[in-house]
């Protein structure tokens, strides 16, 4: 059984396409996945396009038709938590739908049947993607800091994301959003378009899943420069050395 490595956008992967030993492209579902190894392990890559039903549509193929037997989620996000900068990693201990509200029939963001709003990702796979995150940004940092904008090396944050189906690209609305998390107990760090999607189809089929996203704006009115600037001269540097690291640890 396979690894699989999922993104939502093609620059997210390049570089881990472009390294795949014995690549087979299969289409399925509408996708292309890239089935071969990396660094000796049997890999699956995908790219499920934005959006949560995107997201759960290719990770339900990736488990039904490919057999994965975990899930890596790579990409990046908008930091709305304290101190997460533009060049950040933030590895995801655990997931919440910020557009979910099923109220008054069921607490506001809390999963319809699932008894929480959070859902958490697999503490091994979480604990060996922190060590490879900062074992990469050490040997890195001060190269991928001034790329990304920043003067300060990157640092790896752990906690909680949330996702929705909307790119959040005011400083008004993230601070909105934060500010309404964190009264309810929920500390985000970050905000994106996929995992907390992908993290319910695995905790459905009781398959491990891990995600790291790297930091491209702070999600106000510039997230759309600082998100293309980032997406195409930073993210995939993130993923091939931070992916390759995990894949050895496993």
């Amino acid at each position: 059984m396979s690894t699989a490595i999922l993104s939502a956008l093609p620059e997210e992967q390049a570089g881990l396409v472009q390294a795949l030993a014995q690549p087979q492209r299969i289409i399925h579902a509408g996708r292309s996945f890239w089935r071969g190894e990396l660094y000796d392990r049997p890999v699956v890559l995908a790219l499920s396009g934005m959006g949560k039903v995107a997201a759960a549509t290719t990770a339900t193929a990736l488990i039904e038709r490919f057999g994965a037997a975990r899930i890596l989620f790579t990409g990046v996000a908008g930091g709305v938590g304290d101190g997460v900068r533009v060049g950040d990693v933030v590895v995801a201990s655990d997931y919440l739908q910020h557009d979910m509200d099923a109220s008054p029939l069921f607490p506001r963001w809390e999963l319809p049947g699932y008894g929480a709003a959070r859902l958490a990702c697999d503490t091994a796979l979480t604990a060996m993607l922190v060590h490879a995150a900062s074992a990469c940004l050490e040997r890195m940092g001060g190269a991928l800091g001034s790329q990304a904008g920043g003067g300060a090396a990157p640092r790896v944050h752990q906690g909680l994301v949330a996702s929705g189906d909307r790119f959040v690209s005011a400083a008004q609305d993230a601070h909105a959003l934060r500010t309404a998390l964190h009264a309810a107990g929920h500390p985000v760090l970050a905000v994106e378009m996929e995992g907390a999607a992908v993290a319910q189809v695995c905790a459905d089929y009781r398959v491990p899943f891990a995600a790291m996203r790297t930091i491209s704006d702070r999600a106000d009115d510039m997230a759309h420069v600082d998100f293309n600037r980032f997406v195409a001269t930073v993210a995939s540097r993130y993923a091939d050395h931070i992916v390759g690291d995990w894949l050895r640890l496993l």
